[in-house]
């Protein structure tokens, strides 16, 4: 069995799919000529310095000195420089099938009393600013549930639990100017309208700031929001116990839901990749896509971002998008990054981080094309801002940083109710009130980190499942988590500290 993996007929690079070492056939004619990681790359022909080196049919970077075939290649000897791409826009778009309204999949959903879908029920503590950042924290610990131990929620089965969104960028209110208030306020009332809360606790300094939130963020009618101010609740000791008082007189009403069939069209699914490498973008991203696919043939959207880490494979995108206009939105965001890295004396390949390298990713455009592969083969619907409203049926994109706590933030302020995140190198997260399911990219990895990971998509790589097979099981398994079946992430109590907006100009 041959050690190497080629993955396009036009590439120049194969991966190595077990460790290698120097001296050894890992093909007819090739031999490895230094030890290679498992994941990393091996030349498979001479390459002199100067030349695109092609992986998935696409360019991965520019060799620095000669390559002999057989070498290790990766930072020592490859690296990255900006290059034309051609924006072909929408010339890949075509019909998509979707299957009739009768015949669609469906999961066992939350339905609010304005028809909004949920799939998780839980009570959040908002902030106007820091100042209220430590209460809310400690009123959420209250009512934080502890195995074998009796709980505040243990009378409210059907409460999920609750949730505390500390920050400190600012109140949010429209009375704040700039990019950066803007992209708060969108955030915040993103969590605040999203359908997995049955009703909040904010929380300020002042009464009268408070309740104008909950009036600009236009929470519904259905949704409770209690205001409360701390310089009217005798101290923080005082403030803990009243917040709790407040949550507790919520619950009673939080537990009357019941869930029901709803059809899969109702969903938004959130597609992350943390923790990058080799195997990314060959087991669970393509996987991811496949599964992304199938949402969209039964009515539903899938959501991506990390424009940093499709920077190299958007002109793919745009030969999807279903209009030039919708194309012209992705470059417009590129285009932005390349001058925001370039503004704070940085450059796009600063991205992949020490541990994808180790992982077998050199440049920002190998790490890219895999990151891409989330996106599967459905047209590029539409492209919206940081934590925008996704509305648009189909497959999105969302302008965002790489940051995983960022990115999932702004997502999950866009509308998901679930979001699926893969990782090569062992990244676990939650992003409550969402649930979070872990895709490992390789067995290794899911067999160190079975507490932590819901499924194990390096079977693709060991020839055990195919990518459309695997897609399938994601698919189902996301149904089955938007039904309520309980993620790994959220077993052990993850998400309680992930709530992290954008604040421009310190994430890259």
């Amino acid at each position: 069995m041959t050690a190497l993996l080629t993955l396009h007929r036009d590439d120049d690079v194969a991966l190595a799919t077990e460790d290698l070492v120097a001296g050894r056939p890992v093909r007819d004619g090739l031999v490895a000529r230094d030890d290679v990681p498992r994941g990393h790359k091996v030349a498979l022909r001479d390459l002199p310095a100067g030349t695109p080196v092609r992986k998935y049919g696409q360019v991965i970077g520019f060799t620095t000195r000669p390559v002999a075939a057989g070498e290790h290649v990766h930072t020592h000897n490859l690296g990255f420089q900006i290059f034309d791409r051609e924006y072909e826009y929408g010339v890949a778009a075509r019909p998509e099938e979707r299957v009739p309204a009768g015949e669609r999949a469906t999961f066992d959903g939350i339905v609010r009393s304005d028809g909004r879908v949920a799939t998780r029920n839980h009570i959040g503590v908002l902030t106007a600013g820091g100042h209220s950042v430590t209460v809310a924290r400690r009123i959420a610990e209250r009512f934080r549930r502890q195995e074998g131990l009796p709980g505040l929620l243990d009378a409210y089965p059907a409460v999920d639990g609750v949730v505390a969104l500390p920050h400190a960028l600012g109140d949010g209110t429209a009375g704040e100017h700039g990019e950066e208030a803007a992209v708060l306020r969108r955030t915040l009332t993103g969590y605040a309208r999203h359908p997995n809360f049955a009703g909040f606790l904010v929380l300020g300094r002042e009464a009268g700031r408070v309740r104008s939130l909950a009036e600009e963020w236009g929470v519904g009618a259905d949704t409770p929001v209690v205001a409360m101010a701390l310089q009217e609740s005798g101290g923080t000791r005082a403030a803990v116990a009243e917040g709790v008082a407040r949550i507790t007189d919520l619950l009673p009403a939080a537990n009357t839901v019941s869930r029901r069939p709803v059809p899969a069209s109702e969903l938004v699914l959130a597609m992350e990749c943390g923790g990058s490498d080799g195997y990314s973008g060959i087991t669970a991203n393509p996987a991811l896509g496949a599964a992304a696919d199938l949402l969209i043939r039964h009515g539903g959207t899938a959501v991506f971002g990390e424009t940093p880490e499709i920077y190299g494979a958007e002109h793919l995108l745009v030969r999807r998008a279903v209009s030039r206009a919708v194309g012209e939105k992705l470059v417009r965001r590129v285009r932005w990054w390349e001058e925001y890295t370039a503004r704070h004396g940085g450059s796009m390949d600063n991205n992949p981080s020490p541990g994808n390298k180790a992982g077998g990713l050199t440049t920002i455009l190998e790490k890219s094309l895999g990151a891409a592969a989330k996106g599967g083969q459905s047209n590029l619907a539409d492209v919206v801002e940081y934590a925008e409203p996704v509305t648009a049926k189909g497959l999105v994109f969302m302008d965002t940083p790489g940051y995983d706590p960022v990115n999932a933030t702004g997502m999950v302020a866009g509308g998901a109710h679930v979001l699926c995140f893969t990782t090569g190198r062992g990244s676990v997260f939650g992003c409550k009130p969402a649930p979070s399911l872990k895709l490992a990219t390789n067995t290794p990895l899911y067999e160190r980190m079975t507490d932590d990971m819901d499924l194990n998509c390096g079977l693709i790589a060991d020839g055990e499942c195919d990518v459309a097979e695997m897609g399938r099981r994601i698919f189902d398994l996301v149904l089955a988590t938007a039904s309520g079946r309980r993620t790994r992430s959220e077993e052990l109590g993850f998400g309680d500290e992930e709530f992290v907006p954008w604040r421009l100009g310190t994430v890259r």
